[in-house]
């Protein structure tokens, strides 16, 4: 149902990039071997999370903040 509800989909996304910048710098062999194909999504995902991090980390806090609120 995350796919019909845009909220859903963006809280899915953010959840996305976090875990992937965090497991990207806890074990960078994991997330780096794999540059292509579908899990190469995940590489992307963690290339967002370092170079975008203030953005995201804004944007982690909106979405808690509408959750809670919600």
């Amino acid at each position: 149902t995350a796919l019909f509800n845009f909220q859903s989909l963006m809280l899915v996304v953010l959840l996305t990039i976090c875990t992937c910048t965090y497991l990207r710098a806890q074990a960078p062999s994991l997330v780096d071997r794999n540059k292509t194909g579908f899990v190469g999504l995940f590489w992307k995902a963690a290339r967002i999370g370092e170079r975008l991090s203030p953005y995201v980390s804004i944007a982690c806090f909106v979405m808690a903040f509408q959750l809670i609120m919600h």
